[in-house]
């Protein structure tokens, strides 16, 4: 079957039409974040940093600085210089299991920082407690209903659902059966963002439709101008299609690894190395499980960066979400943006 005219022509966008309903549906979502357009930066360690962030936000969306295993010296610093970019609000991505949690909300809290993420499992009660005293809006990933309704009722402010087509850490659930799954339950009661495998506007627009407040974008942004990723990064983004985006693999199943999605090269099997010679020293007591799952994180963080920042596309760590195919080009974020919202004006226009 052909799939010629299934796709709405964003040239044919009216903005007193489609541009006028895609505002309505993204509301709630724009007033919630402080923004223009409801589109999130996803959190991208190495990646979504000051000049990313800035710029996404400056374009209209809402930029996420990518805490992961800063130090809160380092967050600090961080914060500040997306402050000195950009007077547009922003949020900040939290690791629920970094070991200075309470100090990281401290920097968020120094800084006034409007919005803050939890990501990485169920955030604690006292995380909670302390970012909302902070006057922070609070969101965070449901990965389930059951959790969805769990985050509610800890009065999590927003929740962001994200499927398995996402780049990095993810579940096992894909982004179109979570969203059926728990948006008809939710939606009415709190703001919920969609992320994972989101690479055009008829995507966001459909899942407005569905009673989503905005989405979360990842991958399409990480050729932007403004993204600092290293050339050789952008270029395997660029080269890659959606199959080449594949799922590690669990070696051992005491080793509880969360699945990460990334571009197919020698760090693939390079991880299954680095599971086999931890779960070697669970066998010989050396280590616990905490520690155990830590050196699992830092090898991560470790094989990104050397991807992202040093340009090593092959024993690096090229997290990419499925939606890799649709990135063809590098251009500055506001046009991605732009072409995000006139892609979804003309699919909500198209269908009267």
């Amino acid at each position: 079957m052909s799939g010629e005219g299934l796709i709405a022509e964003p040239r044919a966008v009216h903005a007193s039409v489609g541009h006028a309903r895609l505002k309505e549906l993204m509301h709630r979502g724009t007033e919630f974040l402080g923004c223009d357009v409801a589109i999130m930066g996803g959190a991208m360690s190495w990646v979504s940093e000051r000049n990313l962030v800035s710029a996404i936000s400056n374009a209209g969306g809402f930029g996420v600085i990518a805490c992961g295993a800063m130090s809160p010296e380092l967050l600090d610093t961080e914060v500040a210089a997306t402050k000195a970019l950009t007077d547009r609000p922003f949020g900040v991505n939290l690791i629920t299991m970094h070991p200075q949690l309470s100090e990281l909300i401290d920097v968020c809290a120094k800084h006034d920082v409007g919005h803050v993420v939890l990501a990485g499992g169920l955030p604690p009660g006292w995380a909670i407690d302390k970012i909302k005293a902070s006057g922070a809006k609070l969101m965070a990933f449901a990965p389930a209903l059951a959790l969805a309704k769990k985050l509610m009722r800890s009065k999590v402010d927003a929740l962001v659902i994200e499927g398995m087509e996402a780049g990095g850490h993810i579940g096992p659930v894909s982004t179109s059966v979570l969203a059926q799954e728990i948006l008809p339950h939710v939606c009415h009661d709190i703001p919920v963002f969609i992320a994972g495998g989101i690479g055009r506007g008829e995507a966001v627009a459909a899942y407005l439709e569905m009673g989503a407040v905005g989405v979360q974008i990842g991958t399409r942004l990480v050729c932007a101008h403004e993204s600092i990723a290293h050339a050789n990064f952008k270029k395997a983004f660029i080269r890659a299609s959606a199959r080449d985006a594949i799922l590690s693999v669990q070696i051992d199943p005491r080793l509880p690894v969360i699945p990460v999605r990334a571009l197919k090269n020698r760090e693939t099997e390079r991880f299954a190395a680095k599971q086999r010679e931890v779960a070697d020293l669970l066998d010989k007591g050396d280590v616990e499980m905490a520690e155990a799952q830590l050196q699992i994180e830092h090898y991560w963080a470790g094989a990104l960066r050397r991807a992202v920042i040093d340009g090593d596309v092959e024993t690096g760590s090229v997290m990419a979400g499925q939606s890799v195919g649709m990135v063809t080009r590098e251009e500055p974020v506001t046009a991605i943006i732009q072409e995000l919202v006139d892609e979804a004006a003309a699919a909500l226009e198209s269908r009267g």
